[in-house]
């Protein structure tokens, strides 16, 4: 029995990871390979220029522009959409107080996970098409539209660049935010609500019952949640191409690394040179997801 299990294992796995190292190894392969060249698309021969690509990205201005844009994205991205995911979670769940010797979420919980899993279910570019309109500086706008009713100036969102990127940073928030209320809801779902129980007749104040049992008993989701969240933060493509001014602008003031990759790729014909940006993505993700695990590693509480 134990001789035939292999066969069938092999026989199972060897169609999906054929197509896995087709579609996405050998995609990874030949980037990494194109980025030690010249090659612009067009012509099947390929020149290899050594590192120049990568020596000329250490003097791309843009380049380095939407590196601080990552970093503004990495650094608020997952703080605000996790605390506000925690918020709305912990009084799904807990928030309603206790009701029989039983702790208990705010009246139409179920309704309101629902409601803010909601967003997940727009594609990214429907999403960016419908804030575009909310940010819209005329009267057609809705904010700005609400604005003009008060006799107020219009604000350019999009605009203005040193509000463009925060606004940009609010909308993938409003889009993200929803999917981790669903998770951390489910984990603090999985909590005994013993251990509420206990904490509550020992006089806990719902601010100690979350800072003192839920979120150390969420670890491991929060960990998870803050590396998926930092990933998000280095792509951000689809908003900032069908949102942002002139694709990055104003004067980049939006610009990612995934939209001057495309915009090198198929506006400037410099595949080489795109191909490059896209291996510094990639460390930039791999390096950051592993510095995360590594520094948020903590002891699994046992319930």
């Amino acid at each position: 029995m134990k001789h035939g299990r292999y066969p069938f294992i092999i026989g199972f796995l060897i169609v999906p990871v054929t197509i896995y190292a087709t579609f996405v190894i050998a995609a990874y392969v030949q980037a990494f390979q194109l980025s030690f060249t010249d090659w612009r698309g067009f012509s099947p021969d390929v020149h290899y220029i050594g590192i120049d690509n990568f020596t000329k990205l250490f003097g791309d201005d843009i380049f380095w522009k939407a590196i601080r844009h990552h970093i503004v994205l990495l650094i608020f991205l997952p703080l605000l959409t996790i605390a506000l995911a925690l918020f709305f979670a912990f009084l799904l769940n807990v928030g309603g107080g206790s009701k029989g010797g039983r702790t208990q979420g705010v009246r139409g919980s179920k309704f309101y996970r629902v409601v803010f899993f909601f967003p997940q279910l727009l594609a990214l570019a429907l999403v960016a098409v419908i804030f575009a309109r909310v940010y819209s500086s005329d009267e057609s706008g809705l904010i700005n539209g609400l604005l003009h009713q008060l006799n107020l100036g219009p604000v350019l969102f999009l605009a203005d660049g040193r509000i463009a990127l925060w606004s940009i940073l609010a909308v993938l928030v409003w889009q993200a935010v929803g999917f981790y209320v669903v998770l951390f809801s489910a984990g603090m779902g999985s909590i005994p609500t013993e251990i509420y129980e206990a904490a509550a007749l020992d006089g806990a104040s719902r601010g100690v019952l979350f800072f003192k049992v839920t979120l150390p008993l969420l670890w491991n989701t929060l960990q998870v949640a803050w590396v998926y969240l930092g990933i998000a933060a280095f792509d951000a493509f689809a908003l900032v191409n069908v949102m942002s001014v002139d694709r990055g602008g104003p004067d980049g003031a939006t610009t990612v690394l995934g939209l001057e990759i495309y915009r090198n790729a198929f506006d400037y014909a410099q595949f080489g040179y795109a191909s490059a940006m896209g291996v510094v993505l990639f460390f930039l993700t791999i390096t950051f997801a592993a510095l995360t695990l590594r520094v948020t590693r903590r002891e699994s509480i046992e319930l």
